[in-house]
């Protein structure tokens, strides 16, 4: 066999394919995970251990429970019925189980045969008669050379399709050997000077142990991921982040915008004519942004509300700032309907200051959309609202001196660098506020969006009613609607929220028809409206409209209707199967109503029975109504990427530091990071590098 060549200097440089076993079908799907070098390889961490060190007795076996066992074979057969069946039933003599394989060649049926010996390793089940493993990985065993049990424990990958376990710990076997022959391959970028009192493995020390942990290792710290070598890669991690956003915001501060001062003409005719006064926090969150638009370098702003703390007010003073200063302003929301009923809510508030709001969207075509697109790129719309088609190519924008991004996380990231590419004239960037209803815990904001300056209007303005929420099964279905009944016949008007279903949007509009067509035979006396996202923007706007001027008793709704709209009147909604749903988007959804003088309520039909982490969500929601609280638990439960919307646009994404779980270190990785740009400056790039490498990037959004 041909001896390998040595490793080179860093494993950074050293691509996967020198690894055996990897050719270009496998390092085609490796790098769809991201992974290129052996560098790489070796910070693609196990989710998760399995204990083969051992062999458990099959009459100690519990449900739930994975296990390894080793027994023989007293029966197999195929049975036949709906679906063929391979069923083995082990005994190691004192107990047994039965093995179930619903795929099965003929070469497995003449293997596992009565007197064969096997070890498997699976997940215990009950099953009709007996515990079970179903489809478990085994290998055949003779009794007079038994094979050595495991000497730690096997890890098992996050991976992708074409990618089994036997391939990533043959891989990781390798890359682990050239680390354990020269660690200096993996350079320490922290100094070990910063690291001084802690009793943290070395960087290879971390990396060896968490590929393949001893057998005597914590299985509570490895699961929550306590142990010393998580948190000091953690750390390595977060010092990376907060370098990267450091430095992107010095970029930032290096920009010129135009100073967007304005003469408050506008601002004033504004507040005059609203029938509601500012309260203390808009007007605090107001005079920061400002006082950021003043400035000659580019506001980086983020701007949080929880539901119906009036942060649109406040976008909008923003941007008659912005218009009185003789500049462009866009405003991009996430749906269609959100971005129409911005345009409408605008259209009452700057129609008396002498302009209207354009509104752009995909549905504009030929002459109309020709006709808009002149209009902007000749300056003649000081204010243009739309979604995603802001930032096509095809629009151009005479002098924008602001963006205001309405609900930042469902925008991938692409889209906000192209829309802000749209104002880069003449040397500046335009100014931009980022609007989320998504509550973030301060500490985290100020760790996840380090590269932004951070308000939060944290009162909501009075007159708002909190909202009773119940939790009620779906098999009290008729009561429910008979309550919809009683309720609307007092005048009221009602919601019946139909969540996602398969992730399809074809089949969660059709499920909205449905109910609304039952709900409609069910009470004949109400009038029953139907709002999904597939239907035209005509039939929408006319259900919506009758259903804000009180023409609808009751609306039908897909999740769509989650941000933006607001129909005071409407006091009483109906969410089926929120068990479907984040915390944040049911409350977000809840938010809807509780918006006039009415007591509120809100029903969720759950489908019995619930999961425990369903059942934590919904009792959440039924105790709380601060969003900021309900936010944390959401993040808890589902972590950063979900929550934030990162998860599949590329931003924010932790190989292995947990912001929520890691916040003790967040304090120290901010203190460090400082330290690192004062002292070891040139380790900065190559520390960034190895975090985030081209991911740097959208910090710039």
């Amino acid at each position: 066999m041909t001896e390998r060549a040595p490793a080179p200097a860093t494993l950074d440089a050293v691509a996967v394919e020198r690894l055996r076993g990897v050719a270009s079908r496998v390092a085609e799907r490796l790098a769809r995970l991201g992974i290129a070098t052996v560098q790489d390889l070796l910070f693609h961490l196990p989710l998760r251990y399995q204990d083969r060190t051992r062999l458990v007795p099959m009459g100690q076996l519990l449900p739930g429970a994975e296990a390894q066992v080793e027994g023989t074979i007293a029966a197999a057969e195929v049975a036949q019925g709906p679906r063929r069946t391979l069923r083995v039933w082990l005994t190691d003599g004192r107990a047994g189980l039965v093995l179930r394989f619903f795929h099965f060649t003929v070469r497995q049926t003449a293997a596992l045969r009565a007197g064969v010996r096997l070890r498997c390793y699976g997940e215990v089940r009950q099953g009709f008669q007996s515990l079970e493993m179903v489809h478990p990985e085994y290998r055949l065993v003779a009794a007079t050379d038994l094979p050595p049990l495991d000497a730690a424990l096997t890890p098992v990958y996050p991976t992708t399709e074409g990618l089994g376990q036997t391939t990533w710990r043959a891989l990781t076997d390798q890359a682990l050997d050239w680390l354990r022959r020269d660690a200096a391959a993996l350079p320490e970028l922290v100094p070990e000077a910063l690291l001084a009192g802690r009793r943290w493995p070395s960087l290879a020390e971390a990396l060896i142990f968490l590929h393949r942990p001893p057998v005597d290792a914590s299985a509570a710290d490895l699961r929550e991921r306590g142990h010393p070598a998580f948190r000091r890669l953690a750390l390595e991690e977060l010092i990376a982040h907060q370098l990267s956003l450091r430095r992107v915001r010095r970029r930032q501060h290096q920009c010129r915008a135009p100073v967007l001062t304005g003469d408050g003409r506008l601002r004033a005719r504004l507040l005059a004519g609203l029938p509601f006064a500012l309260t203390g926090a808009q007007r605090r969150v107001g005079d920061e942004i400002a006082a950021d638009l003043r400035r000659s370098h580019p506001m980086q702003r983020l701007l949080q509300g929880d539901v119906g703390t009036g942060k649109t007010v406040v976008a909008v003073l923003a941007a008659l700032q912005a218009i009185e200063a003789g500049h462009q302003v866009a405003l991009m929301a996430p749906t269609e309907l959100l971005s129409e009923q911005h345009q409408r809510n605008l259209a009452g508030w700057l129609g008396p200051l002498g302009f209207e709001p354009l509104w752009l969207a995909g549905r504009h075509k030929g002459r109309a959309r020709a006709t808009l697109l002149e209009r902007i790129a000749a300056g003649e719309a000081p204010l243009v609202v739309g979604t995603h088609a802001l930032f096509q190519d095809y629009v151009a924008f005479a002098r924008l001196g602001l963006v205001v991004i309405d609900e930042q996380h469902r925008f991938g990231v692409h889209q906000r660098m192209r829309l802000l590419g749209k104002g880069q004239a003449a040397g500046q960037v335009p100014h931009q506020l980022i609007m989320t209803a998504t509550p973030i815990p301060r500490s985290l904001a100020m760790t996840l969006y380090a590269d932004l300056d951070l308000s939060v209007i944290d009162e909501r303005p009075p007159g708002r009613q909190p909202v009773t929420t119940v939790a009620i099964p779906d098999g009290r279905r008729d009561e429910v609607i008979e309550r919809v009944r009683a309720f609307c016949a007092d005048g009221r008007q009602a919601y019946w929220v139909c969540t996602l279903i398969e992730e399809s949007e074809a089949l969660q509009c059709q499920a909205a028809e449905d109910t609304a067509r039952a709900l409609a035979e069910r009470l004949p006396g109400l009038r029953v409206g139907l709002v999904h996202g597939r239907l035209k923007g005509g039939e929408r706007d006319a259900a919506m409209g009758r259903f804000v001027a009180g023409e609808l008793d009751l609306l039908v709704a897909t999740t769509v209707i989650e941000v933006g709209v607001d129909v005071p009147s409407a006091s009483l909604m109906i969410i089926e199967n929120p068990e479907r749903l984040g915390l944040a988007q049911l409350h977000q959804l809840r938010g809807r109503i509780g918006r006039g003088a009415s007591e509120s309520h809100c029903v969720l039909l759950y489908h019995a029975p619930l999961s425990d982490q369903a059942r934590t969500r919904l009792g959440l929601l039924r105790e709380s109504d601060d969003g900021f609280a309900i936010a944390r638990k959401d993040l808890e439960l589902r972590g950063p990427g979900e929550v934030l919307g990162t998860r599949q646009t590329g931003a924010v994404q932790f190989r292995i530091a947990d912001p929520l779980r890691d916040e003790a270190l967040l304090a120290e990785a901010q203190r460090l990071a400082d330290r690192m740009l004062a002292d070891h400056p040139a380790l900065v790039d190559p520390l960034i590098a190895r975090w985030l490498g081209g991911r740097e990037a959208y910090g710039l959004v």
